[in-house]
C-alpha cells in the first residue's frame, strides 16, 4: 500500500472512523472522482494548496468540486497575499503529490479553511493520498479531522 494512503487511513482511523477508501481509475480532477463514484461533482471535496507569499508556507483550501477559490477572499481569511504553491513545497510540507492531497494525514498539517458549502451534502469524497484512492465522510467531520475553519471563500458567480 502506498505511504501517503497509509497516512490518510492511519489518521481517519486514530479519530475512531473506520475509512471507506476506494481506487478508482483516475481521481486527479474532481470531475474524474465524481464520474468514477457517481455523485454530483460538488461532493467532491478538493484540496487546494496555495502558498502564502509571506510566510511561505502551504495553505490548504477544502473546497467544493465545482468552485473555483476566490484568492482575494482567501488572503483576506489567510492574512498574506496568496499565490500558485509548487509541486515541491505540496510534497515537502503535506507529503501528497499533486493530484493526491488529501484533507488529512498530512506531514506537517496547515493552517486549513473548509468550503461552508460542502456542508449541505450528507457525504462528501476527497482524495486519500493518491490520484486514485478517494475515501468519503461527514463534511462536518472532515472539516474538523483537518482542523479546517469553515469558511466562504470561492469565487461568486
Amino acid at each position: 500500500m502506498n505511504k501517503s494512503l497509509k497516512r490518510v487511513r492511519a489518521t481517519l482511523e486514530a479519530a475512531g472512523i473506520t475509512p471507506d477508501i476506494r481506487e478508482t481509475a483516475m481521481a486527479r480532477t474532481a470531475q474524474d472522482a465524481a464520474t468514477a463514484l457517481g455523485c454530483a461533482v460538488d461532493q467532491i471535496a478538493k484540496s487546494i494548496v496555495l502558498r502564502g507569499k509571506d510566510s511561505g508556507k502551504a495553505l490548504l483550501f477544502v473546497t467544493a468540486g465545482a468552485q473555483q477559490v476566490d484568492l482575494a477572499r482567501a488572503s483576506a481569511l489567510a492574512g498574506e497575499a496568496l499565490g500558485k504553491a509548487e509541486a515541491a513545497l505540496i510534497r515537502a510540507q503535506t507529503g501528497f503529490a499533486i493530484g493526491g492531497v488529501a484533507p488529512v494525514g498530512h506531514i506537517t498539517p496547515p493552517r486549513a479553511w473548509f468550503d461552508r458549502s460542502l456542508l449541505k451534502f450528507p457525504l462528501v469524497w476527497a482524495a486519500a493520498g493518491t490520484p486514485h484512492h478517494v475515501f468519503s465522510l461527514d463534511p462536518q467531520k472532515m472539516a474538523k479531522l483537518s482542523d479546517a475553519q469553515v469558511s466562504d471563500f470561492v469565487a461568486i458567480s
